[in-house]
């Protein structure tokens, strides 16, 4: 494929893009000037959504050269960024300089602004999503005008643009709230019958900082189960770790998560401590993360119902693991971000790692759906879905408030698509 060919897909090549402009500006004044003049236009980070949430029939703009922190308060403990700084550059910077982020997510790879927009995650039962770590941001509008919003402002309004889904214009710049720099360890363990997590999932999810559950669905076990802990400052040899994990025995070597992959783009396991940005993903930046050619879907529902919602989904074996590389299961902290799939309950991720048979995905998706529907599955923004637009609509109280918000930003629909007219604005413009 060229690298024209490829610049009109996503990252896992399974959605080509329907715009009919391309442009990568390198400054926020292109931005405005670009924006003010299409009909439609839409923003585009490092491309690893899986469906049409980025795409639109006019401009897209590629934010790849707005990759530079921009300051670093430390005063406040803030760090500033323009939006198509990818987190695992940011994270090196903000670690040289004794800063840490709270949460990444499996990828280093992504971009900040595309992973805030959609709400994108790590792991931990105390851990919000990536954009909970946002206290203001820039929004260039559907005028070009640039507008900011802050956590300082007394009108609430950033609590429904930060997860703003591409609705309300082209975010230049976000301003993270940081910690101190912090070390971690790995630990991968092997065979945690699910059986185990019965009364006892709250118990499971909290025995690290971040654990992560992986299973391929071929029996009713997670293959592993991956605990990251924080590290002494001065510990610098192999931590002590317990032989077991609920009975899942500790793994004598490095893992991937997918069975029969090599462990070499995966971060370092065995109980090593080294710095947060090097244990919190799951994956190393300089490799193809994950499988690499792949489709992915997530549905979060409410952390009290986990273990009913994955009985749910293990009486679906027998569909689901012909299709599956492998499944995460992981929890994330509650938020108070409207549009958000953990707004207001602490939640539980089921994430879905498919081989790229999109037909056959898509049959299965509505029985995963189906088998999810008594715990309000609401499902990851940017991954792939099948759910009704009245359902999912059902599912987020902060709604209408939203679709007010997208009207005030974005009134003639310069950044409307299929996917949000579907099912955020409930109304029949932007088709593709």
């Amino acid at each position: 494929m060229s690298d024209q060919a490829a610049a009109r897909r996503n990252w896992a090549g399974n959605y080509e893009y329907g715009a009919s402009e391309f442009a990568v500006p390198v400054s926020v004044e292109e931005v405005q000037e670009i924006t003010a003049r299409s009909n439609r236009v839409k923003a585009l980070g490092t491309r690893h959504s899986f469906n049409g949430i980025a795409d639109t029939d006019g401009t897209l703009i590629s934010l790849e050269k707005l990759n530079r922190v921009l300051e670093l308060d430390r005063t406040n403990g803030r760090v500033t960024v323009e939006g198509g700084i990818r987190y695992g550059d940011l994270s090196r910077y903000l670690d040289e300089r004794g800063y840490a982020l709270p949460n990444l997510a499996s990828l280093p790879h992504i971009s900040v602004a595309g992973a805030v927009a959609t709400a994108t995650h790590g792991s931990g039962d105390r851990n919000g999503n990536l954009a909970t770590s946002v206290h203001a941001m820039e929004i260039v509008t559907a005028s070009g005008d640039k507008v900011a919003l802050s956590r300082d402002d007394d009108n609430g309004a950033i609590a429904g643009a930060v997860v703003g889904l591409g609705a309300l214009g082209i975010t230049t710049s976000l301003t993270l709230n940081v910690v101190p720099a912090f070390r971690m360890s790995q630990t991968v363990y092997e065979q945690l019958p699910l059986a185990r997590l019965k009364d006892r999932f709250d118990e499971v999810s909290s025995a690290a900082y971040s654990v992560s559950l992986f299973t391929d669905w071929r029996q009713a076990s997670f293959n592993q189960a991956w605990l990251k802990r924080i590290a002494s400052a001065d510990d610098a040899t192999v931590s002590s770790t317990e032989a077991s994990f609920f009975g899942a025995a500790r793994a004598a070597e490095p893992r991937h998560p997918v069975p029969g992959y090599a462990a070499d783009s995966c971060s370092e396991q065995l109980g090593v401590p080294g710095p947060w940005y090097e244990r919190l993903p799951h994956f190393r930046m300089a490799f193809t993360p994950s499988a690499g050619a792949e489709l992915q879907s997530e549905y979060f529902v409410p952390r009290a119902a986990a273990y009913d919602a994955l009985l749910a989904i293990d009486g679906l074996r027998e569909q689901i693991a012909p299709l599956l590389y492998i499944s995460e299961v992981r929890t994330v902290a509650a938020d108070d971000l409207w549009m958000s799939p953990s707004y207001a309950r602490d939640s539980v991720g089921i994430h879905f790692t498919w081989k790229p048979e999109g037909e056959a995905v898509r049959q299965v998706l509505p029985l995963i759906e189906r088998a999810l529907e008594p715990y309000e599955a609401r499902p990851h923004w940017a991954k792939l879905f099948d759910m009704q637009p009245q359902r999912l609509r059902s599912l987020y109280d902060r709604l209408p408030d939203f679709e007010a918000l997208v009207k005030r930003f974005d009134p003639g629909g310069k950044f409307a698509n299929a996917l949000l007219a579907r099912y955020v604005t409930g109304e029949a413009r932007g088709a593709l």
